[in-house]
């Protein structure tokens, strides 16, 4: 198994089968490639499927009603979204986009039902995934009412550096592929905001700033910041 199938086999979907049943899986599922900043779906469409990222970064978002874009997480290989279309066939509750070229990996509904009435243990990965995401939700309401700015933008770091970082002589490389106005959606403020923020973390020698990424050189005070 390569290292892209290795992380595709981390999604929810996967856990519960052995490796024969998750590769017969993944060859039914339909390969979906997008280039960077390309939409895959809009708030308000139908759902009919769910997505597995095999390579590249994803991005989902909703619009206010001043046409502001707020970004609700940064997803990567491995991570998977819009497994709500299985349990209600609403329209989709945001807007998924290609943050980077990206490979991903869909299931129709119809071939999900008949996965979970084989498999009925896969449901309970899918249901643990939706209580993660619900209490990362929760999580977000709470930083926006209780966090300053600088605060929530050294949490987002942190965990961008959880999920994409990569460990360096200097510290955490973390390659987010975020523009600067991205960054000021995920965390609720201001492009300006951020980036006075930004600076001041620069400054004090806890980060160094890059093209989409920063190096996390003192994470113990930007975690302290974090709280």
């Amino acid at each position: 198994m390569d290292a892209t199938n290795s992380e595709v086999r981390k999604a929810p979907l996967f856990i519960a089968l052995d490796d024969e049943s998750a590769r017969a899986l993944t060859a039914s599922m339909d390969e979906v490639r997008l280039t960077r900043g390309k939409v895959l779906f809009s708030e308000g469409d139908q759902g009919d499927r769910l997505y597995v990222i095999a390579e590249g970064k994803m991005k989902l978002g909703t619009l206010s009603n001043d046409g502001r874009e707020n970004l609700l997480s940064i997803l990567g290989p491995g991570d998977m979204f819009g497994e709500l279309s299985l349990f209600d066939l609403g329209q989709r509750a945001s807007t998924a986009t290609a943050v980077t070229d990206t490979r991903l990996l869909a299931l129709k509904n119809e071939d999900l039902q008949q996965l979970l009435r084989n498999r009925p243990e896969v449901a309970f990965h899918l249901l643990k995934s939706l209580a993660q995401r619900l209490r990362r939700t929760a999580s977000i309401v709470e930083d926006l009412v209780f966090s300053d700015v600088p605060g929530r933008v050294a949490k987002a770091l942190l965990q961008l550096a959880h999920r994409f970082g990569s460990e360096s002589e200097e510290g955490i490389h973390v390659n987010h592929d975020l523009t600067q106005e991205e960054l000021a959606q995920l965390v609720g403020a201001s492009r300006e905001t951020v980036n006075k923020a930004l600076a001041d973390f620069a400054g004090r020698n806890w980060l160094r700033l890059e093209a989409r990424a920063v190096t996390i050189l003192d994470e113990e005070r930007l975690a302290k910041r974090a709280k």
